[in-house]
């Protein structure tokens, strides 16, 4: 038995029907879990001694919007969590779906991974996804002034305003666009004899 076949086979030992999806492949296993069972899982599968992810080693925020070139009808935003097992040697994806699109939330990990902090605080700044229970849940690569989430597929791609650091007000100040945008078309520029042809 392979060790990828070993952890498949406690995963669905010890957790049975919370697993609402289990996939095996490329060499990985990644399970999903319905957002009720989120914390559950996520403490078993540090504290149980035969699976042990000591580590949250990422976390991120997904947008499903335009999934399967839109032919998509499930929940928009889904958090991706990776985890590591250093006394096992195995790694495991733990994915789990915000229950609503409008307001997405899910429990946060920062309780139990403390690792899970940042991930948690650029989930919430790109996708805008709350996790509930993160003690210092703020923008973290955006400005605090800024609207939106720009890694949400129905955020604009063009702005209207532009921002820029005033050296007066000593802060970051928000203004119209003063360029005025333009499509680029390349030039194919070919010489009559370029190649000695």
């Amino acid at each position: 038995m392979s060790k990828l076949d070993t952890l498949q086979t406690v995963l669905v030992s010890v957790f049975g029907e919370k697993i609402q999806h289990l996939k095996s492949q490329f060499g990985e296993i990644t399970i999903q879990v319905a957002p009720a069972d989120y914390l559950v899982v996520a403490t078993a599968l540090r504290d149980h001694p035969e699976l042990a992810f000591e580590q949250l080693i990422d976390l991120c925020g997904l947008d499903y919007s335009g999934y399967n070139n839109g032919d998509y009808s499930g929940k928009r935003f889904a958090v991706s969590t990776h985890l590591l097992s250093v006394k096992n040697n195995w790694r495991l994806r733990l994915k789990v779906f915000c229950a609503e699109d409008d307001f997405p939330r899910v429990d946060a990990l920062t309780p139990i991974w403390n690792s899970a902090n940042w991930f948690e605080r650029e989930a919430f700044d790109l996708f805008g996804i709350i996790f509930e229970g993160h003690d210092d849940l703020r923008r973290i690569l955006t400005d605090y002034g800024f609207i939106g989430h720009p890694m949400r597929k129905d955020f604009p791609t063009m702005g209207n305003v532009e921002m820029r650091y005033d050296a007066e007000q000593k802060r970051v100040v928000y203004q119209p666009v003063t360029i005025e945008p333009r499509e680029i078309t390349p030039r194919i520029i070919r010489e009559n004899n370029y190649g000695g042809i």
